[in-house]
């Protein structure tokens, strides 16, 4: 079996979409991601894929001239007073787009809340033959791969997944065998990425890290090689690198070059293959 590489929305995040699918499809991706809602809480955006219209087309027509398809749509936010149906338009232009995958992150400590709402989101997602990816992440409610796999399973929808994300999984503590004892429908995708050791544990330092300070694999001291040949050997990878100081001085499009170029030397330590490029 071989990996299908995705070029993951932070990657590429001072390129436009339509520039994101040009640059995935010229260095070797098969599929990428794309943000149309914010992660932070203010400061970000706005992504105009949820109301240009005419964007939209142009992405679509990227993707079709490309062979590039739509990996993840970020980001969906789970929150106390969140209205799921207000998804909708979200999902729509995702299916619209040909994409696999949402993105979530889970910010409502009422856990019981936070499945009913997972639960409907799945549901919805299912309509538009999308999965629903909870990410945990150790400074949000869904703190470690087990707190994840424990919403998903209890919103016991076919296409609710657990989201891992190597940066996450290792500052959560989370376990190789608890990424083995995921059932393999539950894992659509992972991201890859590396990170310093040692770090600053807290929340602002976990946080700071996750946006600014990730780096390509191998270059820091995340042990993503046995993380690696804990997931499924034929899973997509995700790879989320923004290098955000070298993007001070290196375009976009150098900058998915060396993220691929590191993952795939990565997968071939762990023993893995990578799907062949598209033609």
């Amino acid at each position: 079996m071989a990996h299908l590489l995705s070029l993951a929305f932070l990657t590429v995040m001072d390129a436009g979409p339509v520039e994101a699918v040009r640059i995935a499809a010229a260095t070797g991706y098969h599929m990428v991601g794309l943000r149309a809602l914010p992660a932070a809480a203010a400061g970000e955006g706005p992504y105009p894929l949820l109301t240009d219209d005419g964007l939209l087309e142009e992405v679509k027509a990227a993707l079709g001239e490309t062979g590039v398809r739509l990996g993840d749509m970020e980001i969906i936010r789970l929150k106390e007073a969140t209205d799921v149906a207000s998804f909708a338009p979200l999902l729509e232009r995702t299916a619209f787009l040909g994409g696999r995958h949402l993105l979530v992150a889970g910010d409502d400590t009422d856990e019981a809340r936070l499945t009913g709402n997972f639960a409907v989101l799945c549901e919805l997602a299912a309509r538009y033959d999308l999965t629903a990816d909870l990410e945990f992440m150790p400074w949000t409610a869904v703190k470690t791969l087990a707190d994840a796999r424990r919403v998903v399973e209890a919103a016991a929808h076919p296409n609710g997944g657990v989201l891992i994300d190597g940066l996450h999984f290792d500052r959560a503590k989370s376990t190789l065998d608890e990424i083995r004892a995921l059932p393999r429908e539950r894992i659509n995708y992972v991201q890859v990425c590396d990170g310093p050791v040692p770090y600053d544990p807290s929340d602002e330092g976990m946080i700071f890290i996750a946006r600014n300070g990730r780096m390509l694999p191998g270059d820091g001291g995340i042990d993503l090689e046995s993380m690696i040949r804990a997931v499924p050997d034929d899973v997509t990878i995700s790879v989320e690198i923004p290098l955000v100081e070298l993007a001070r001085t290196v375009g976009p499009m150098e900058r998915a070059r060396m993220a691929r170029e590191a993952t795939v030397r990565l997968l071939e330590k762990a023993g893995r293959s990578v799907a062949p490029a598209l033609p």
